[in-house]
């Protein structure tokens, strides 16, 4: 469980967004207009110091700072403000299962791995729909860009179609796939989500997907989901689950455990369904 239990860190983490988007912004409005020759020139102000720092065309290239002012792409099969409303499963559900989960969390790892497969068979029978949360509050935690990066990829899987992403999900939250919390941060590599991609059959060899990944053309996108994620003041902790209003799993130090197993996450469900 990656822990997200004191209002201080959940409003310091939107907080940190909110200003990393702005300081995304307006650094690239900086390397825009010192771009010389085939030389650019960054002049960043951090707390009263001024750092300087030179890049060749090329690299060096921080897409994030792109992506934060880049024309926002949704993907296909969402709604929302922003595209950020993932609803996945039979419409006429009458309960939907919301999940609350960050890339890089490696008890959502452990969920995905013992639970994802009951889940996904609810949603073909239409016992309910998912609601779907993805967060990036664990590239601040642990620093870097897979969380963020995992989730723009997520993105590409969701435009090809709602099965793909599933698969997508469960293929980077699996054993063979998903890195370890103080391990390299393994999402930051394109290379490394397009591997995984290969085991999705929608998206082997998939050129719309691979395109999107390697173009970054849902970054903005997942910037705009992580701050959605940010506004439920609720989640203290990932992976949180909810049956319609109610949270599933057991009290733990920080929040609700998620179900460990298909069969307690069926019963918790049953449970919640009849009230």
């Amino acid at each position: 469980m990656s822990n997200r239990n004191s209002q201080a860190n959940k409003q310091a983490a939107r907080e940190r967004l909110r200003a990393e988007r702005e300081r995304q912004k307006k650094k690239e409005k900086v390397r825009r207009q010192l771009t010389v020759g085939g030389a650019i020139v960054a002049v960043l102000a951090v707390a009263g110091g001024i750092g300087v720092a030179v890049a060749k065309t090329g690299g060096g290239s921080d897409k994030w700072a792109e992506a934060a002012s880049a024309k926002l792409a949704q993907p296909a099969n969402t709604s929302g403000k922003n595209g950020t409303d993932i609803v996945i499963g039979k419409k006429d559900a009458k309960h939907t299962l919301s999940l609350f989960e960050d890339a890089r969390c490696p008890g959502c790892a452990s969920f995905e791995q013992n639970v994802g497969e009951t889940i996904q068979k609810d949603l073909k029978e239409g016992k309910y729909k998912a609601s779907i949360h993805l967060g990036t509050f664990l590239d601040n935690n642990l620093r870097g860009t897979g969380s963020k990066n995992a989730l723009s990829a997520l993105g590409a899987a969701l435009n090809v179609s709602p099965d793909a992403f599933l698969k997508y999900k469960e293929a980077l939250f699996s054993k063979e796939y998903h890195p370890e919390e103080t391990g390299p941060d393994k999402f930051a590599d394109n290379d490394y989500l397009l591997k995984i991609g290969d085991t999705v059959p929608a998206l082997k060899g998939n050129a719309t997907f691979r395109d999107a990944v390697k173009a970054g053309t849902y970054n903005r996108w997942a910037m705009e989901m992580s701050e959605a994620f940010n506004g439920f003041k609720d989640v203290k902790s990932t992976p949180t689950v909810k049956l319609d209003d109610t949270v599933l799993g057991t009290d733990s130090a920080s929040g609700k455990a998620a179900p460990s197993t298909p069969e307690a996450f069926t019963a918790q469900v049953d449970k919640a369904m009849k009230g």
